[in-house]
């Protein structure tokens, strides 16, 4: 069973209840879910939020979309994904979070495939140690087996909220893709401040019309090219990174077959 497990919550900081802001008259969560569930290996999807009753709503947005939801720790963000998995009966877990609306189903299959080919070579397989693809279609692909074992031995605040850390504390096999080109350099599609939403809504509400949920990222690069000014207004908040010399490249097709949600 390969699950994808979304986490959500509404109580961000930065810009509260970002994940059910609207765009083309859908909240972004369920463009985000709707984009996931055309991945060809993803057999389920649960959206892992907290028991906090400001979490409420993304509970209700999930069952009028049919989505699976499971409701753990807030702030244990790793025992929430763990729990989460176990309810799934998960083999593979797909990591994926809810300031992301514009994940990529193509990248999920590519780096799922890329997990599978190299079975029990790899506790996390990541694109974003460094990240060269859009800050946005960050995900990771992660055994359960090795998942279980960071719920089990991470203990700082850091290894507990943001899952991944411990991977890369503990030395574990990981190994990161990379995009032949650094997008990550010039493309921002992360959402934490007012402009990325302005920018996500922007993108959706431009390509959603005429590609439905279908647009991929080399769609995305284009009209943000596009919209060179408007894709500028959030610049400001690309982290630089050192991109590592060597590494795999994540060869992705420019044109996709469409699959049906």
């Amino acid at each position: 069973m390969i699950a994808a497990i979304v986490q959500a919550r509404m109580g961000s900081t930065r810009l509260p209840g970002k994940v059910l802001m609207p765009a083309a008259g859908r909240p972004l969560l369920a463009h985000l879910l709707e984009r996931l569930g055309r991945s060809r290996t993803v057999d389920r999807i649960v959206v892992a939020t907290s028991g906090d009753r400001r979490d409420d709503p993304i509970v209700a947005c999930c069952e009028s979309l049919g989505v699976d939801t499971f409701r753990g720790s807030e702030s244990d963000v790793l025992d929430r994904y763990y729990r989460a998995s176990v309810l799934a009966g998960a083999d593979l877990v797909v990591r994926v979070t809810a300031d992301c609306p514009l994940v990529d189903p193509m990248i999920v299959d590519a780096m799922v495939r890329y997990a599978l080919d190299h079975d029990g070579e790899a506790d996390l397989v990541t694109n974003r140690h460094p990240l060269t693809f859009p800050d946005g279609l960050d995900l990771d692909v992660i055994p359960s087996h090795a998942l279980a074992r960071a719920w089990r031995e991470a203990t700082t605040q850091q290894q507990r909220e943001h899952v991944i850390p411990y991977f890369w504390d503990a030395g574990l096999r990981v190994h990161n893709l990379e995009h032949p080109a650094n997008l990550y350099l010039h493309h921002r599609w992360t959402l934490d401040y007012a402009e990325d939403y302005a920018l996500i809504r922007h993108l959706i509400e431009t390509l959603y019309p005429s590609h439905g949920a279908s647009f991929t990222m080399e769609d995305l690069v284009r009209q943000a090219e596009q919209d060179a000014e408007l894709s500028r207004s959030n610049a400001q908040y690309i982290v630089p990174q050192t991109v590592a010399q060597s590494g795999r490249l994540l060869a992705l097709a420019a044109t996709p077959t469409p699959v049906d949600a």
